[in-house]
């Protein structure tokens, strides 16, 4: 398997890579084919795709914010079942991960993510392949050390269309698993400057923000 970065939409395997996300994910999680062109020359986003035999099976998005000395996993999608790709792509990023924050003299101190709660009626079948399941991705991610944050969560929608999307947790896995809470302040800048790409911005998640910032922390909870 090949761990394969991707920097163009012109890159032949980007076509695949998207049209697996289309599969996998509801379309206001999906940004446009053309709508990727800037975010894959942003050299802050890191887009990798898993490919064996010329196909791509898997891919991941993240990116380390060097001044928040933070890292966000936009999404990790598993093509197929049975050949480890979930692990494979798990210790690739983590290894990119911790040589960014090397190179700026730091240690990795976690990492947020979006997990989406299958507790709350979530009717999309991920593409039907079963590792994309949300109750087994959950169980997976809390494994790994994730935490929700306690706080009702909203985002924009990735169609850019003033919309709020629901049935996620805004979630992060600290470095030290001790960890018990996380400053509002960081919760609130490291938001702001994930969806500042998007122009319209749903009013419940500007009052999600908003609250935010009439706090010093918000509790990290299991999930």
């Amino acid at each position: 398997m090949q761990y394969h970065r991707i920097t163009s939409i012109t890159d032949p395997l980007f076509a695949d890579m998207h049209r697996l996300m289309q599969e996998v994910f509801p379309p206001e999680e999906v940004l446009e084919f053309d709508l990727w062109k800037e975010p894959l020359e942003d050299p802050g986003i890191r887009v990798f795709v898993a490919v064996l035999d010329g196909k791509v099976v898997g891919t991941t998005e993240y990116r380390y914010y060097e001044d928040f000395n933070v890292a966000m996993t936009d999404f990790t999608i598993i093509g197929k079942p049975g050949l480890g790709i979930g692990r494979y792509l798990w210790k690739q990023r983590q290894e990119d991960l911790h040589a960014l924050a090397a190179a700026s003299g730091k240690e990795l101190s976690g990492m947020f993510a979006e997990i989406y709660d299958p507790y709350r009626d979530l009717e999309h079948e991920f593409g039907g392949v079963k590792p994309m399941d949300p109750f087994v991705r959950r169980e997976v991610l809390s494994h790994l050390g994730y935490k929700r944050l306690d706080f009702p969560y909203v985002h924009p929608s990735w169609n850019n269309d003033g919309e709020a999307v629901s049935g996620l947790d805004l979630c992060f896995m600290p470095a030290d698993y001790e960890q018990e809470e996380l400053s509002a302040a960081l919760i609130v800048q490291f938001l702001e400057r994930y969806y500042s790409v998007l122009d319209h911005k749903p009013q419940q998640w500007l009052d999600m923000t908003a609250d935010l910032k009439h706090k010093e922390t918000v509790a990290l909870l299991p999930i």
